[in-house]
């Protein structure tokens, strides 16, 4: 019954090589764990059983650390993003209310406005707060 087990836990590995889970991987050791067992004795209930108890125990147990491994940032800080929380230098006079103003960031020209309405003379140091459409917003 031993090799049974074995082409079980090859096909699980071929199956999780096909997959990005991690789950199926568990079959394969759960398989494992099996035909030890099928050299004790040579009940499949038995066989059976520790095959699904550990695979079972074995998702359970890891499946928290694999996708905690595994997790990946799902906001990609671009170039626009990447400027966000930095200091910057005025350029050009900042007027939120007619809409002109730039700044000057990581040797970057960006057109700008002001998160409360407030003007900034060229020459100030401004930090950015956020990006809106094409324009940073200061403060």
């Amino acid at each position: 019954m031993w090799k049974i087990w074995v082409i079980f836990s090859g096909l699980f590995v071929i199956l999780e090589i096909m997959t990005i889970g991690f789950l199926v991987f568990w079959f394969a050791v759960g398989s494992i764990f099996a035909m030890i067992t099928s050299f004790f004795t040579n009940s499949i209930v038995i066989q059976t059983t520790v095959f699904l108890l550990s695979s079972t125990a074995l998702i359970i147990l890891t499946r928290p650390l694999v996708e905690k491994l595994t997790k990946k940032d799902t906001v990609v800080k671009t170039n626009a993003y990447s400027i966000i929380g930095k200091k910057a230098i005025v350029t050009q006079d900042i007027d939120t209310l007619h809409g002109s103003g730039q700044i000057k960031v990581n040797g970057e020209t960006w057109s700008a406005i002001s998160e409360e309405g407030n003007k900034y003379e060229k020459g100030s140091e401004v930090e950015i707060i956020s990006i809106d459409g094409v324009k940073a917003v200061i403060k």
